[in-house]
């Protein structure tokens, strides 16, 4: 019996918030249901060294990536023509990864990371430019 006064208030209890829910919606009102709290997306920057190199050299692109829960690796990507290559991925903190520079390459190459965390949503750096000599 008492379960079944329990099923019938959640059901009531429920009734009165899909009445509640409409009257928001014909207004014009949002109606918003968070069951937890707010997961954000992670944040990273990048930062590249040397800032001027020669063909051939080594680059040292370093990641610092943050989240409210964890994050899962960040993935360090050159821009290129054709699009944007992925160079290689790390899995932990610090969050690091070691590049040549092209024999072809002039001008500048431009880089950036992206962070992904346990949630799988991903936040991106801003690029960062290494100018070729």
């Amino acid at each position: 019996m008492a379960r079944l006064r329990s099923t019938a208030r959640f059901a009531a209890a429920a009734a009165a918030a899909i009445v509640s829910a409409a009257a928001l919606v014909a207004c014009n009102a949002g109606v918003y249901l968070t069951l937890g709290p707010v997961d954000n997306p992670p944040s990273v920057s990048l930062a590249a060294s040397p800032a001027i190199a020669s063909r051939g050299d080594s680059i040292s692109l370093v990641a610092a990536a943050s989240d409210d829960y964890r994050v899962v690796e960040v993935a360090f990507y050159r821009v290129d023509v054709g699009g944007n290559t992925l160079l290689g991925r790390d899995s932990s903190a610090p969050y690091a990864f070691v590049t040549a520079v092209p024999a072809g390459a002039s001008g500048e190459l431009n880089f950036f990371a992206r962070a992904t965390d346990d949630a799988g949503q991903v936040g991106q750096s801003q690029v960062v430019a290494v100018v070729v000599r």
